[in-house]
């Protein structure tokens, strides 16, 4: 029943090893590392993906990847996308209309929403996957 069970974790742990070679990385959030982690993008395709996206703000899909990005054109993002590249959606900012006067719920209220502010811890890094 021993050997069973850790073979089973074993096969377990290979499963999840193979997942985790094929994870998503997105174009519009990734760094040089990641995106170097793609297979076909070297370190100077890397850097002008990030220029690209630093100076004119985040692609809307792999078309206008190819498109703004010298070097990268349809079927090399084809590839790129099979090898695990995607082209997320553009970041949104929510917009958040300020309550009415006197609608406005007491602190407290199980209704009121309350703002945290969300601190990085120092140890905190950017999780890489390389294939």
């Amino acid at each position: 029943m021993f050997k069973q069970a850790r073979s089973s974790l074993a096969a377990l742990a290979l499963f999840l090893s193979i997942g985790s070679a094929f994870a998503a990385v997105d174009v519009n959030t990734a760094n040089v590392d990641a995106l170097r982690g793609i297979k076909g993008i070297g370190p100077a395709k890397a850097k002008a993906i990030l220029d690209e996206r630093q100076a004119h703000g985040p692609f809307k899909d792999a078309s206008d990847l190819g498109t703004r990005v010298k070097g990268l054109g349809g079927k090399t993002v084809q590839r790129l996308e099979a090898e695990g590249l995607t082209v997320g959606a553009a970041p949104k900012t929510a917009a958040v209309s300020p309550a009415p006067p006197g609608n406005a719920a007491p602190p407290g209220a199980a209704n009121s929403a309350v703002a945290t502010p969300v601190s990085a811890s120092a140890s905190a890094r950017p999780v890489v996957v390389k294939k």
